[in-house]
Formats: C-alpha cells, sequence, structure tokens
C-alpha cells in the first residue's frame, strides 16, 4: 500500500459474530447477559484494527427473514438449525458495539450481508479513479466473499479455523488455493454444491472433479459450450464418461446452483465513504462504557493504548478465556500493585460480580482518575451499605498474609514429578491400545469428534435421556454424559480414566516443575477477590484444584514436600458447611446431630430412613450424604435422582423426607432463596454481600442458575469468612510470638490451611493454631454447634498422618 492509497475494511458482521458464537464458551454478564459471540467480535475489531491498520471501517449485516435466494430457492440453507436465542440477542447487541466505534452499518431487507459487501465494492469499482486511492480487505469469517477478490486492491482477511487462525487472501493467494481465479469460485460451488447453503450442485460431482474441469474449461457456461461443440477434449483431459453424462443431465441444476453462489452487487443501499477517518470520529469514552457494560475486563484498556500508539501485545483470540484476560497485569503510574490489590477489594466488597479488578475498572467504578479519590469514595460506599466492618476487620488484616503466602511458594520434590510423568505415560499409552482394541479401530482418544463417532456409530451406544452438543448436534461425548453410559460398555470406564489422567499430566505433573525458582518452590498467586463468593482463588498454576480423594491426586500432593528441618502440618475443617448451615438455619434436629458429635450423615440417615443410628447401611449414609450437601447447592429432584441412580420417584420420596424431617433447614433455604429474589443479594453470617443480577435476566436458565447460586450463598460466604478471619489471627499470633520465621502459611484450599512449621514447634504451635481456627466463631454464636479443624502432619502434602 502506497502512502497516498487509504484503507477501507470492510465488516462481515454476521459471519464473524456467528464464528465466534460458536468457537468461544458461553460467557456472561453477572446480570446474565450472554457475551461469547460479542467478545469475539469486540476483540477480533481490536486486532484487525491493529494488524491492518484501517482509514475508515464499515460493518455489513444480515437481516432477518427471507433474501432473494430464499424466493428463488426454497430449500437454501433449509437444513440450518435454526439461530438459537442467545446467538439471536447478541446479533442484536452486537450494533452497540459498532455504533460504540462510530463505525456505519449497511443492510437491506432481502440481501444477505455477503450482497451488501459486494455492492459497495462494485460502488467503489464503477468510481474507476476512486479504487486506484482506496486499497479494500473484506474481513470475514465466510469463505464466500473471496469471489470479491481483485488482484491487490480488494483482498480478504479471513478465519481458517476458530477465530484466531487467520489469513489474508489476494487473488494470488486464492489461485494457490484453489487453481483458479476469485471469480471462478461460484462455477465451483456450481458444480460441487455447497452443503453448508444446501446448493445442490451437480450431484455425483465432488470438489476434486469440479477444480478439474473448470482448470481446464473455465467458467461454468464456457464448460457446456464446449460440451456442445466436443466432447472429446473432454475426455482427453482425464474427464470421465459418467461426469459428462451427469454435466449432460444436470445443466439447468449447475446455472441455477452458479447463481445461488454468487454474491449480488445490486443491493439498495446508499452508501458513502465515511467523511473522516474513524481514529478521528471514535469516542473512547463510549467504548470504554461498553465494554464495562459486557464486563470485558481489559479489553477497554487495550483499546486505548492502541489509539495511543502502543503496540498491544500480540495474544490468540479464540483460545483465551475471560478469565485469561483479566490475569493480564496492565502497567500504570496510578497504582501500585499494594493499592491494585486493596482498592479491588473494596470494589468487589460493593460489587461481588467484579472479581480481581484492575486499575482501570476501579477508576471506571468510582468514575474517578486517581487512586487516592478512588479510595475516598470507596470507602464512603462501603460505610453507607455496612460493609466497611468486613473490610477492615476480615479483608485488609488479610492483605499483607496473603503476600507473605504467595512469596514464600511452596517446595516441589522434581523427582517424584518426573516418576509420575514416566509412569502415566505408560498407563496412557496402555489405556489407549486398550480402548483401541475395545473399539476395533485406532482412532485420537482425545478428539470429541473421533470419539463420538467410534461410541455412537460404530459401537451404537446411546444412554437414555443422552445430551446433544448444541453446536454440532452430535452426542455429547462430556464426562456427565459418558458416566450415564459407564454400565453400558466396557471401553466407558477405561475412556474416562484416560481423560482423567491426560487433564492431571498436562494440568498438574509435566508443568508444575517447570515453573519452580532457582530454589525449587512453586509460587501460585492467591487472590483475596478471587469469586463471587467471598472465597479466594487460585491461579498461575490453579493450586486448590488437585484431586485429594484419588490415587492420582495423592501421588501428586505427595510431590509437595517440606523444606528440610520443617513439617507440614495441615489444619482442614471439617463439614464446615453443614454446621454453618446448621446454625444459620436453627434447624434443631440438625444441631442436636453436631452438639452430639455424631458422624452427621448417618445420623441423617436414621432420621429419614427412621431406623436405629447402628442399622444405618452403607447406601444409606451414601444418600444421606448426597442430600446433604446437595440441598445446599440447590439441588432439585432430578439432580438428586442422577446422584443417587435410582428413579424419580424414589428420589421425590427421598427428598421430601428430608425437608420433613430438616423443617428448620428447609424454612431457611426458601427464605433465602425469597429474600434474594427480592433485594437482589445475599448476606453472609458478618455481612458480606453476594449480588445476583441473574434474578433480573429475561432468560429462564439464568434466573435458575440465580436461584440457585443464592441458597448457597450466605452459607459458602459465611465459610470463607471463617476461615479468613482465623488465617488473619493466626497470624497474629505467630507475630506476638516471635514465630514468623519458624511458621510459614503456603496454602488456602478452601476449607484447608496448610503451614510449614519447623520440626520442634509441631506439638506446641499446632493445638495454637487449631484453637484459633475453631474459636472464629463462638459457640454462643453457633448455637453451640462446634467448629472442628482436624490436624494432620507429614513431610509431603499427599501422605499425612493426623496429629495428636
Amino acid at each position: 500500500m502506497t502512502d497516498k492509497k487509504k484503507r477501507l475494511v470492510l465488516l462481515d458482521a454476521h459471519a464473524i459474530i456467528h464464528r465466534a458464537y460458536h468457537a468461544l464458551p458461553d460467557f456472561a454478564t453477572a446480570k446474565g447477559e450472554p457475551t461469547g459471540g460479542l467478545y469475539g467480535l469486540a476483540a477480533m475489531l481490536i486486532k484487525l484494527i491493529a494488524d491492518l491498520k484501517p482509514d475508515y471501517l464499515v460493518a455489513a449485516y444480515d437481516l432477518p427473514g427471507p433474501t432473494h435466494r430464499h424466493v428463488a430457492y426454497e430449500g437454501y440453507k433449509a437444513q440450518r438449525p435454526k439461530a438459537e436465542g442467545n446467538l439471536i440477542n447478541q446479533l442484536k447487541r452486537s450494533r452497540d458495539i459498532f455504533a460504540a466505534f462510530n463505525i456505519p452499518i449497511y443492510d437491506c431487507p432481502g440481501f444477505e450481508a455477503d450482497d451488501i459487501l459486494g455492492t459497495i465494492v462494485q460502488k467503489l469499482q464503477v468510481i474507476s479513479y476512486t479504487l486506484q486511492e482506496i486499497e479494500i480487505i473484506i474481513a470475514s469469517g465466510d469463505m464466500d466473499t473471496l469471489q470479491l477478490v481483485s488482484g491487490d486492491k480488494v483482498l480478504v482477511f479471513t478465519l481458517r479455523k476458530g477465530i484466531s487462525d487467520t489469513i489474508l487472501y489476494d487473488e494470488k493467494k486464492v489461485l494457490e488455493r484453489f487453481g483458479f481465479g476469485p471469480k471462478l469460485l461460484p462455477d465451483y460451488k456450481g458444480l460441487a454444491g455447497d452443503p453448508s447453503d444446501n446448493i445442490i450442485g451437480v450431484s455425483g460431482i465432488g470438489e476434486k472433479t469440479a477444480t478439474n474441469l473448470i482448470v481446464n474449461f473455465g467458467a461454468i457456461e464456457e464448460i457446456y459450450e464446449k460440451l456442445r461443440q466436443d466432447k472429446k477434449v473432454f475426455a482427453e483431459a482425464g474427464i470421465k464418461p459418467r461426469i459428462i453424462e451427469l454435466l449432460e443431465k444436470n445443466e439447468e441444476e449447475a446455472l441455477f446452483s452458479k447463481t445461488l453462489a454468487t454474491i449480488r452487487t445490486d443491493a439498495p443501499i446508499d452508501f458513502k465513504l465515511p467523511a473522516q477517518n474513524w481514529r478521528q470520529s471514535v469516542d473512547l469514552g463510549k467504548v470504554k462504557r461498553i465494554f464495562n457494560e459486557l464486563e470485558f475486563r481489559t479489553l477497554g484498556a487495550r483499546f486505548e493504548q492502541m489509539l495511543g500508539g502502543s503496540k498491544i501485545p500480540a495474544r490468540p483470540l479464540g483460545e483465551a478465556s475471560l478469565a485469561a484476560e483479566a490475569s493480564i497485569a496492565l502497567k500504570t503510574d496510578k497504582f501500585s500493585r499494594e493499592e491494585e490489590i486493596e482498592l479491588g477489594v473494596m470494589v468487589w466488597l460493593l460489587n461481588s460480580a467484579k472479581t480481581d479488578p484492575k486499575p482501570e475498572e476501579i477508576l471506571e467504578f468510582t468514575k474517578t482518575k486517581k487512586a487516592d479519590e478512588a479510595r475516598q469514595i470507596l470507602f464512603e460506599e462501603l460505610k453507607k451499605k455496612n460493609l466497611l466492618k468486613i473490610f477492615e476487620e476480615i479483608e485488609k488484616p488479610l492483605l499483607p498474609v496473603v503476600k507473605e503466602m504467595n512469596e514464600r511458594g511452596v517446595l516441589l520434590d522434581k523427582n517424584i514429578f518426573k516418576k509420575l510423568s514416566e509412569k502415566y505415560r505408560a498407563r496412557l499409552a496402555e489405556l489407549e491400545k486398550q480402548i483401541w482394541k475395545l473399539a476395533g479401530v485406532n482412532f485420537n482418544v482425545s478428539s470429541p469428534k473421533q470419539l463420538g463417532e467410534v461410541l455412537f456409530v460404530k459401537l451404537g451406544l446411546k444412554a437414555k435421556n443422552q445430551k446433544k452438543t448444541a453446536k454440532t448436534g452430535m452426542l455429547s461425548t462430556k464426562e456427565s454424559e459418558l458416566e450415564k453410559l459407564r454400565e453400558v460398555h466396557q471401553i466407558i470406564p477405561l475412556i474416562l480414566e484416560h481423560r482423567e489422567l491426560a487433564k492431571l499430566l498436562g494440568t498438574y505433573i509435566v508443568p508444575l516443575p517447570a515453573l519452580v525458582d532457582k530454589t525449587g518452590r512453586l509460587h501460585t498467586t492467591f487472590i483475596q477477590a478471587g469469586t463471587t463468593t467471598g472465597r479466594m482463588a487460585s491461579r498461575e498454576p490453579n493450586l486448590q484444584n488437585i484431586p485429594n480423594k484419588t490415587d492420582v491426586g495423592r501421588e501428586i500432593r505427595e510431590g509437595f514436600v517440606a523444606t528440610p528441618g520443617f513439617e507440614l502440618v495441615s489444619f482442614d475443617y471439617s463439614q464446615i458447611e453443614l454446621r454453618i448451615a446448621a446454625f444459620l438455619s436453627g434447624d434443631k434436629k440438625l444441631i442436636e446431630i453436631f452438639k452430639a458429635g455424631a458422624d452427621v450423615h448417618a445420623a441423617v440417615a436414621s432420621r429419614v430412613f427412621n431406623v436405629p443410628l447402628d442399622e444405618v447401611s452403607k447406601e444409606m449414609r451414601r444418600r444421606a450424604k448426597v442430600i446433604n450437601f446437595g440441598v445446599m447447592y440447590g439441588m432439585g429432584v432430578n439432580a438428586l435422582r442422577q446422584q443417587l441412580g435410582t428413579d424419580r420417584k424414589e428420589a421425590q420420596k427421598f427428598y421430601e423426607n428430608y425437608f420433613q424431617t430438616f423443617v428448620g433447614l428447609a424454612k431457611y433455604l426458601d427464605e433465602t432463596r425469597a429474600a434474594a429474589a427480592r433485594r437482589g443479594f445475599t448476606e453472609t453470617y458478618f455481612g458480606r454481600r453476594r449480588y445476583f443480577e441473574g434474578f433480573k435476566s429475561p432468560l429462564p436458565f439464568i434466573r435458575a442458575a440465580a436461584e440457585r447460586m443464592a441458597i448457597n450463598a450466605p452459607i459458602q460466604g459465611t465459610e470463607a469468612d471463617v476461615i479468613k478471619i482465623a488465617m488473619a489471627q493466626v497470624a497474629e499470633f505467630l507475630r506476638k510470638e516471635k514465630l514468623l520465621e519458624k511458621v510459614f502459611l503456603l496454602l488456602q484450599v478452601h476449607d484447608e490451611l496448610v503451614y510449614e512449621t519447623a520440626e520442634n514447634l509441631v506439638s506446641a504451635v499446632a493445638p495454637k493454631i487449631k484453637e484459633i481456627m475453631e474459636n472464629v466463631l463462638p459457640l454462643s454464636e453457633t448455637k453451640e454447634v462446634p467448629i472442628v479443624a482436624d490436624v494432620s502432619v507429614g513431610d509431603n502434602w499427599g501422605m499425612m498422618k493426623k496429629f495428636g
């Protein structure tokens, strides 16, 4: 592109959003607004601007309703499933993004976005002198637009896979890809058809034959003209008699299919080149506001960087989740790291959906430009909403504790991880061979598509109520769906084991040793404001999800070892959520069970099944355990049926018996749900709030999810408060006793704290920490339900023995 030439980027908005919607997870805002496709569009738009450096930007849309192609052919795109409601909502909402960027939109009833793009290109080509001054790049997720490519003046920037694998086509690249030029692409579809659009083409002619015909004879009209003149030339070109016969019988179909595949250039739109370079007309404030509404964490800052001329770090779009996007630390002269964390916690207390907020989000939330101004506003807001005590007494004392925990890290034994890697790679290979033998074919076990073909087509497996994927319509190979088939075929347990091992190898066994520092210690980042519930989060790497109830999980934990001269001491709150549920609800029977120190699951089973405690079977206890934990997470009868492995009638009876027995708990859960729907938030015992915008959502499944989460929020949030208070109180105890160089907090895993303690101090310090943890809430406040912490000690995290 010369210095004089201007660049116009035409955006096939419909195609880009469709591609993003199917490539990215189903993100949603705290209010329940679906945003996956919108995020892909916004991220792609920023990438396009950064990579292509346009002078002008224009967007083209499809409109609802039939197009001229549907009028001509009723079967056009007839095989495509009806667009999902979430996609339709995002298509409508996407116009707000273009409006914020001040990008003009063109659409027209009866015409597709491709036709709008073709018309714009044609209008500019008609004015020949204009095209000499302008280079056009069409950005699309649809290969159909390649027919508009013209030399190096009209190019297509398209997506090969997902929304991150892109390619820029000029005429030379189209020729390399297809063997013929852009203008013959409609002819190619006229012969080979296009299943995605239900264009029939000539039945029996595939892509290879269509290419051969076009390369040798040109357009469809030329092919038929030569066919009528001399059939011998076709035989000389290697065209078989059967193909010649198919051509002769299907001339009308070929020409009609070509017409359907041809982009129109006569849509009745009044196109005008924007009067200004888009940079001169864009309003940064509007862009940041729409990104803030959609909760696109750092996109606003990235866009601002780009406008200021800063180089934007290259990142893949399709493979990066919003969580990964949020983990990018933005450099700013307005905040120190400590200020960012402290002010972020304050914002998060005021709006629980804003987890781990970044500097630009803090400033946007407070409508300020400086950290000191933001702090004052946040302080007043916390005071106004009775949340200042939570900040001052729970979160603020914890700030230095978390900082020290992150800096200390935990020692890893690389040899253990090396042996685990060798052991489980060999086991994976063994499992793969067993799976192949049972399947009768070698295939990629990790590929959902290939796995689905083997299980559901070749082996013909199917379970009752088995779900299909929304995107492909194929039977799902998700773990929850495969579990339904566990007893149907012996291949399923092997596949599930293979999947679990591959996950643990790829997540922990292989990568963790590579992340240690020079001293052999692994440093995760614990985040106070990491979840909407009040719990802490761990990332890069996440050490809170290592399994502790499987053999492999325990072996991984054995690689987390104590420093020589120290022991690892674990303090794990016992059934704390059930204990909190008992005193928050005031349920007399549940309180009695805990006061008596009985096995809570066996005791619940005794009451629900109406049998003496010593006659409770293992199965009865298992069922009681399922419902004990399930009801606190809003588990309904259907979910209970699946967990129990029984029919609906039996699950319904068990469900009713449970709540008829524990009427106080039932009443509490109902009241919690109703209050959350009325107020829009729940509160923990200490007053921490969790907000639920989902109650306002027009989508039933979002509202139902909000109800389920609201039931558990006060219980889980109170548990989070308790362990945070305990962490700070233990730190204060260690400071007073001058033990800060002898006892170190290494890990917080929800209900568990792991300390590295000097060997000679374990017997003296462990009982003190246990006492502190058990007395965060005195018995007078828990209706005499005891809070219990189990203590265990060992040289590593996987093999620990009960203390005391």
